[in-house]
């Protein structure tokens, strides 16, 4: 028997949920409580909810209302990179349906304009099955975007990797290699942070999506799956990227920056080459670089920048369906 209710409604506690995502086959860190309780807890309209069977957890989706142009909107929580249904890797077609019905009728229960939901990337799950895109468009769903995420495949033997990058790429990284640019994890954030704004600052005149107190609670909640790896020239940051251990297949590129002035050295081509290495060492199968559009817009220069590293483009969908 199919039942669901709201989080808040249920006899869920926020472990239980969080043991669910892991034992999941595509849940994330993003879905889980313990990352969106970094959020101040008037920022968001929570409305997540959980679809059982038998009293079982079959489904959980983090979840808030939100409004847009004078609509309510139940969505996938605007406070994680990615939302829509956790599930296990046994889910059935028929039970895809189930819990978007179940979506469906909780959305008009809370009186919504419309549902939408991103969900991660195929290469998040465990064993790949595209049931609940299928259930999502068969219940009147729709593509409102369909983003392209830059990813690179870490099956990849040692010895190969670097000839998995384009030839002006490689070039770089065995410069950085022989500039003695030294690769290490780092908890430095201080002063990473001010790369990182200066960086965004200057190229895209935007702040980083993270204030610093932000980003150390994070890794504070995280602390080895949120990870900063610097690049050092004679003991001086240089460059920086912040990880985000997705799950057990994916390492996400949160944060890219690097000081300009040293930009000859080379730093981010060896951050990523040693980055790839170490995550495949972990036995982690993918490097998503996240995405190069908005809006489905392409940065092209973004496109190249990622692909010199051997990264190639998968969807990041968003849905909708409107209720009235």
């Amino acid at each position: 028997m199919i039942e669901y209710s709201s989080l808040k409604n249920s006899r869920i506690s926020d472990k239980d949920w969080d043991d669910f995502v892991d034992q999941s086959d595509n849940g994330t860190i993003f879905h889980k409580r313990k990352f969106l309780s970094y959020h101040a807890k008037d920022k968001f309209n929570d409305a997540s909810f959980v679809v059982f069977k038998d009293s079982n957890i079959l489904s959980a989706m983090t979840a808030a209302l939100i409004r847009r142009d004078n609509k309510l909107i139940l969505s996938s929580h605007p406070g994680a990179s990615y939302g829509s249904f956790v599930y296990r890797s046994e889910l059935s077609l028929k039970e895809a349906h189930e819990i978007v019905e179940s979506l469906i009728d909780y959305g008009s229960e809370l009186n919504v304009d419309s549902i939408q939901l991103t969900l991660p990337p195929m290469i998040y799950q465990k064993k790949y099955s595209n049931y609940l895109d299928f259930a999502l468009t068969q219940n009147g769903f729709s593509y409102l975007k369909r983003e392209v995420s830059s990813v690179v495949q870490l099956d990849v033997e040692k010895e190969k990797l670097l000839y998995t990058f384009r030839p002006e790429a490689r070039t770089a990284t065995k410069k950085a290699i022989s500039s003695n640019v030294e690769i290490v994890e780092t908890e430095r954030f201080a002063e990473y942070y001010e790369i990182l704004k200066k960086g965004l600052k200057m190229r895209h005149n935007v702040s980083p999506a993270h204030s610093l107190e932000e980003l150390i609670r994070l890794k504070e909640l995280f602390p080895t799956k949120i990870r900063l790896w610097g690049a050092f020239v004679d003991g001086k940051l240089i460059a920086g990227v912040c990880n985000f251990n997705a799950n057990n297949n994916v390492v996400l590129a949160f944060y890219i920056s690097h000081l300009i002035e040293y930009q000859n050295y080379r730093p981010v081509n060896v951050l990523f080459y040693e980055i790839m290495h170490k995550s495949r060492e972990e036995g982690l199968k993918f490097l998503d670089f996240g995405i190069f559009t908005v809006n489905m817009e392409p940065n092209w220069g973004l496109a190249r920048f990622k692909e010199n590293f051997g990264a190639r483009g998968i969807f990041r969908d968003t849905f909708i369906k409107h209720l009235k």
